[in-house]
This record gives C-alpha cells, sequence and structure tokens, in this order.
C-alpha cells in the first residue's frame, strides 16, 4: 500500500524577518518581499494570500501551495465586569494558554504570555504552581498579538492603534524562551507590523541574569523586574531564582542595560504586597534603601488570590502606608488597580483556565508536570 506523505506548510506568522528573508532567497526571490508579508500579515491582520496584491499571481499561487498563515486557536473568551478581556489559547495539542487585554482610557495594554506554565515556581503566582510544560513558538507569541489585534475588526487600517501597549507578563519567564520572545518584541516593534515604540513593549523578568546581558546586546525594550523582596532571604522564599542570582547581581545586570541603551531609563520595580509576609514598614524602609542605587520607579501590586495559596490580600491602609513611604523618599510609586480578577485575569492568576471547573481539573492534571532545572 502507498502511502502518500503530506508536505506540511511553512507557517509564515512564525518566522521573524530575517527568517522571512531567508525563505524568499531560498525560492528564487528577493528579499524585501519579507517586508511586504510583515505588511500584509501583521500590520493589515491578513490570513488570506490571495488578497496580497501587491505579490504577482505567480508568486501568491507558490505561496499558496507552500505556506500558510495559521494563529493559535482561541477555545474561550471572557469579558470581566471591568472591560478586561481574557482569552485561553490552544496551543500545540492540549496545551492551554492565556492573554489579557486591559482597556483604560486611551491605553490598552496587551499581556501575553511566552510559556506554557512556568520553572521559576514565584510562591505568590498560579502559573508557577501548575508546573512547566514547554516554551512557545514565535508563530505562539506574536500569534496572540495577531489574534487580539483583529478582535477589533477587519479589515485593520495600517494605523490602527487599538493595542497600545504589550507586555511580557503572561504566563512563563520571557528571559528562558530568549530567541522566540526578541524575535516577536522585534515584530511589535517593527514599523511595518505593529509599529510600537520600544517604550511601549514591556519584557517582565523575575531575574536571569545573563540574559538580561544577552538581551541587552539585541534589544532595548522597557525592562520590568519583578522584585517583591527587599533582602535576599525574603526573596530566596518568594522568587526562588533568588537563590541562583540574588538581588545585588539581578541589579548590576539592570544597571548594564540601562546603560546599554541610548535614553535615560528609569527601571520600574514590581512588587506584590502579601499580607503579613512583605508589607511591613521595616520592608519599605529597605527597599527604600536598596534602590538608591537604580533610577527607579515602583508598582505595587496587591496580591491577588487563587486556589491552593494561603496567601492574603493587605488591607488598602497598609498598601497605602506602604506608598507612602516611598513616595516620601522621592520615589515614583504606583499602587497596579486589580483588574479582570472576577474572570482570573488579574496579576499572577494566569493557569489556562476555562469556566467550566471539571475541565479546568482535567487541564491541570495533564500540563502539571515536574519543574525542570534551570
Amino acid at each position: 500500500m502507498n502511502i502518500k506523505t503530506i508536505k506540511s506548510k511553512t507557517n509564515l506568522l512564525g518566522l521573524s524577518k530575517k527568517q522571512l528573508e531567508d525563505f524568499f532567497i531560498s525560492i528564487g526571490e528577493k528579499p524585501f518581499r519579507a517586508t511586504q508579508i510583515i505588511k500584509w500579515v501583521h500590520q493589515r491582520g491578513v490570513a488570506d494570500i490571495s488578497l496580497m496584491t501587491d505579490l504577482s499571481k505567480q508568486l501568491r499561487e507558490k505561496l499558496e501551495e507552500n505556506c500558510e498563515i495559521r494563529a493559535p486557536d482561541v477555545v474561550y473568551e471572557k469579558l470581566s465586569n471591568d472591560g478586561t478581556k481574557k482569552w485561553v489559547i490552544k496551543v500545540g495539542e492540549k496545551d492551554l494558554i492565556e492573554m489579557v487585554l486591559i482597556p483604560e482610557k486611551n491605553r490598552a495594554t496587551l499581556c501575553v504570555s511566552s510559556q506554557v506554565g512556568c520553572a521559576v515556581d514565584c510562591s505568590f503566582c498560579a502559573t508557577g504552581k501548575q508546573g512547566f510544560s514547554r516554551n512557545l513558538n514565535l508563530d505562539e507569541i506574536i500569534g496572540q498579538v495577531w489574534v487580539a489585534a483583529n478582535s477589533f475588526g477587519l479589515p485593520r487600517e495600517p494605523n490602527s492603534r487599538h493595542i497600545t501597549n504589550v507586555v511580557m507578563m503572561g504566563m512563563g519567564e520571557p528571559l528562558l524562551n530568549f530567541e522566540p520572545v526578541v524575535n516577536a518584541m522585534n515584530l511589535m516593534t517593527d514599523d511595518n507590523a505593529y509599529g510600537l515604540s520600544k517604550r511601549k513593549v514591556t519584557l517582565s523578568t523575575s531575574g536571569i541574569v545573563p540574559k538580561i546581558d544577552e538581551l541587552s546586546k539585541v534589544s532595548d525594550v522597557a525592562l520590568t523586574i519583578s522584585l517583591h523582596a527587599p533582602n535576599d532571604e525574603l526573596r530566596n522564599e518568594l522568587v526562588p531564582i533568588n537563590k541562583k542570582y540574588p538581588i545585588q547581581q539581578l541589579l548590576d545586570s539592570v544597571k548594564r542595560y540601562v546603560d546599554s541603551c541610548d535614553d535615560k531609563r528609569v527601571t520600574t520595580i514590581e512588587y506584590i504586597l502579601i499580607d503579613g509576609i512583605n508589607d511591613e514598614l521595616s520592608h519599605a524602609k529597605e527597599l527604600g534603601e536598596l534602590l538608591k542605587q537604580l533610577p527607579s520607579k515602583i508598582n505595587l501590586i496587591p496580591f491577588n488570590a487563587f486556589e491552593g495559596s494561603d496567601y492574603l490580600k493587605p488591607s488598602g491602609n497598609r498598601v497605602k502606608r506602604f506608598q507612602q513611604y516611598l513616595q516620601e523618599q522621592g520615589y515614583i510609586t504606583t499602587i497596579r488597580s486589580t483588574r479582570g480578577d472576577d474572570i482570573m485575569a488579574a496579576c499572577g492568576q494566569l493557569v489556562g483556565q476555562v469556566n467550566d471547573k471539571t475541565r479546568r481539573k482535567e487541564r491541570a492534571k495533564k500540563n502539571l508536570i515536574q519543574t525542570k532545572a534551570i
């Protein structure tokens, strides 16, 4: 019996600009075709190659035969009472990830995932508690932006800015999936793609020191540090990666990153406040002293509860007291509004959930694997 081999098509959504240029050269075309494809796919949101009218009919036929533009599948979406929108997206055969769109006045921030689960295992984060499954590919990362941008309707206008900011703060540690994340951020800031300012694309990291140094050589997007403690003893408990890359090593790498940028940078420090754990006035004083070495602003995030955690959210008065002290020391200190917690879309709550409790348990059982060594 003859078995016919089905040739897999190249997903153009999963190619960086350099990879697209190499692809077109490999099929005997000029590399400038890459820019044309980027405009059609990322700037206009077009998935139908036959509509790409500035390509010759012959080239379109060749591309249709050998290529596709395939984004990850949305399996569930939910709108919060406060306007926050969450998508649960299927990647591969069984894995689920989440992305969240947070509208606020004239701004809309998309929170994008970089991994299925997370190996860093911060004690206050639901994502880490589900374990680590795998890294996302480029098409699965930039595909989240593509899906969200297209949700505002097609055809998409080239200069549309429905999404004004993208933050790599969803599921996973971005710097542990380095190349796909960098390639995705390059597309986000490409004028022929999503056209976002480098100040409007933010990478949040728990502190993978060698990768911060590596990032400084290839990118200058905004950098946010998930600190959450003012000393190593406490941070070792909250953010276990601190045992490998202690706070001072982390801050030194951030200073090197800032020095490599061609503009004046103020680094955002994220600090989740947990009742009775890291929210005392003594912690605020210690944090103020620690950050004197680094131009920074501080984003305080009251802890968001999730199933299986014993941590509690501090009272509003404790949060305000913490903020007030840091402001008195001259730091720009904001309190992040809790958005989307009614649909489990708030910071630290993303685990690839759907609205059916049975399916949630099944999903957790299938994807909960032993944390990989970093």
